[in-house]
């Protein structure tokens, strides 16, 4: 049973709603039949209920198990326009920019998350990955202790060494460009976090680096290990050493011999690449060379749980991250 299985697995015991704000996207209403049909979640599509199910009848979906809002028409309109006028306040909205906002499904769908009357919001099929995200960030907001949103991706490999099926994350490998210690360090710890709730296994995190435990000396390695110190300052209890190289982070008998003194080296399962360039081409690289399934990208350092999608996507695409969306409320 590979990990997507199993996340569906828990997410249908544990009977949560998904909102799908692009309610109109064909795709996401093949999607909702697949995860009503399965068990998989709840949903709610957000947009014109005619549209929808005009879409729906084209497709051959019933919707007779699935709630549809349109934003304009809720009775919890005004009271979101309220909310996102305190909100944002400090940065001086207007009550006629927070109603054109509410009245936008992103925003209305993360406002639903906000006061948890859906557990979480996957939209990206035809918006904007900055659309998504600014709307999850200016009404969701961040986890405590994080600062920044970022991604990571599970990467599933068919074999590793004596293990089938072996299960890492990386991060961050689609957000954050050149991340500082203080982003690199919020990386690290949301994607320790993302782990954890997907799995159910302790994540034990690799800072990675060029160098390890001092090889090499320059600038980069020095915000690595700026990183780790925030992390052992603000996060005592979590599992993470670096700087390692990744033959020190994942090969235990390199781990042992280059980083004898780490709990970790070696035995690593949640990898931090130091900057976008290296994490994006290295899980291409797992996916290309090594065979591996990358699911995501997973957004995470969110309050709660709001996930963007490839504007390539499929309905199938769409039913996993859902289900992995749905999880990340822990």
């Amino acid at each position: 049973m590979n990990v997507v299985t199993k996340i569906k697995d828990r997410v249908r015991e544990l009977k949560r709603t998904v909102v799908l704000p692009e309610g109109t996207e064909p795709r996401s209403i093949l999607a909702t039949r697949k995860l009503t049909t399965n068990s998989i979640a709840k949903v709610i599509l957000l947009g014109d209920e005619e549209k929808i199910q005009a879409v729906a009848k084209e497709e051959g979906v019933n919707l007779h198990k699935v709630t549809i809002i349109n934003p304009d028409h809720s009775e919890h309109f005004n009271s979101f326009v309220e909310q996102l006028m305190e909100i944002r306040k400090a940065k001086g909205i207007t009550e006629e920019a927070a109603r054109k906002a509410i009245s936008t499904p992103l925003f209305f769908g993360a406002m639903l998350v906000r006061n948890d009357m859906a557990d979480a919001s996957v939209a990206g099929a035809v918006s904007t990955t900055g659309d998504v995200l600014r709307a999850a960030i200016q009404v969701i907001g961040l986890m405590p202790g994080i600062n920044t949103v970022s991604s990571s991706f599970l990467m599933t490999l068919p074999k590793y060494r004596d293990t089938h099926d072996k299960v890492f994350m990386f991060g961050d490998c689609a957000v954050v460009p050149n991340p500082n210690a203080e982003q690199l360090a919020s990386i690290a710890v949301s994607t320790a976090d993302t782990y954890k709730k997907l799995t159910g296994e302790e994540p034990k995190v690799a800072m990675l680096s060029f160098s390890t435990k001092g090889s090499a000396k320059h600038e980069d390695v020095d915000k690595v290990t700026d990183a780790l110190a925030i992390i052992k300052r603000d996060f005592p209890n979590l599992k993470a050493d670096g700087e390692l190289q990744l033959d020190a982070a994942i090969v235990p008998e390199i781990g042992s011999r280059k980083a004898p003194d780490s709990e970790i080296a070696g035995d690593a399962n949640v990898l931090i690449f130091p900057d976008l360039d290296s994490g994006n081409i290295g899980y291409k690289l797992t996916e290309r060379l090594a065979g591996a399934t990358a699911t995501g990208p997973i957004i995470q350092g969110l309050a709660k749980p709001a996930n963007d999608l490839s504007r390539g996507c499929s309905y199938d695409d769409i039913v996993d991250v859902c289900a992995i969306a749905a999880l990340m409320k822990g």
